[in-house]
């Protein structure tokens, strides 16, 4: 029991921490109400990345396998919303920037970094909901999950460690390191090479 709760609260620090030092951050004070939503939403779906792998992976104590596959469900919708979310927000500030971003056109690396990141959510989000009409074999689809999701998770790490906005550095790279360090654990444990291998 004492486990659980230490685990659980080793979690919330590490989700909520970073959210609340950007909070604190003096670069806020130059920023408008529109572009500080904007990046809110991106550090958030930063922390939301940690959960992801761990719940996938039922790594986390107290829940049952299927509360943890419905709570990652939910998790990757409101990662996806997110994103939408820091995108449509970064829009109304500076359309032309976002249209090159979009397009592969931004000259910054960590722009281009963020659009791998998220058009790699999207087809995240949509290969899950789809998986069902899909028909595709269970490891199959595993394996084009998890696929996908790795390439989320290098690009919104280099995306946000290349950034020097909001986020506090050393919370940033501890979040950053947490959200590796989760899904090299889960990659290791399911293997989806091994898939490639049999086949």
């Amino acid at each position: 029991m004492a486990r659980t709760i230490l685990i659980w609260a080793a979690l919330a620090v590490a989700l909520v921490l970073p959210v609340a030092i950007a909070a604190t951050s003096p670069q806020l004070a130059w920023r408008g109400p529109v572009y500080i939503a904007a990046g809110f939403a991106g550090v958030i779906a930063m922390s939301l990345l940690l959960l992801q792998p761990l719940l996938a992976g039922g790594y986390l104590p107290g829940l049952t396998p299927r509360r943890a596959r419905r709570l990652h469900a939910w998790t990757g919708a409101g990662l996806v919303t997110l994103v939408i979310l820091h995108v449509a927000l970064l829009w109304v500030t500076s359309p032309p920037d976002v249209v090159d971003v979009l397009l592969f056109r931004s000259p910054t690396p960590f722009s281009v970094w963020g659009a791998v990141a998220m058009w790699a959510t999207f087809a995240a989000g949509l290969l899950a909901s789809l998986r069902r009409k899909l028909r595709l074999k269970p490891a199959t689809w595993r394996f084009a999950h998890l696929a996908l999701t790795s390439i989320v998770i290098i690009g919104s790490i280099v995306h946000a460690m290349q950034i020097e906005g909001t986020m506090e550095i050393v919370s940033k790279i501890i979040l950053c390191a947490l959200v590796l360090a989760a899904t090299v654990k889960i990659l290791a444990d399911v293997q989806p090479w091994s898939i490639l291998a049999r086949r």
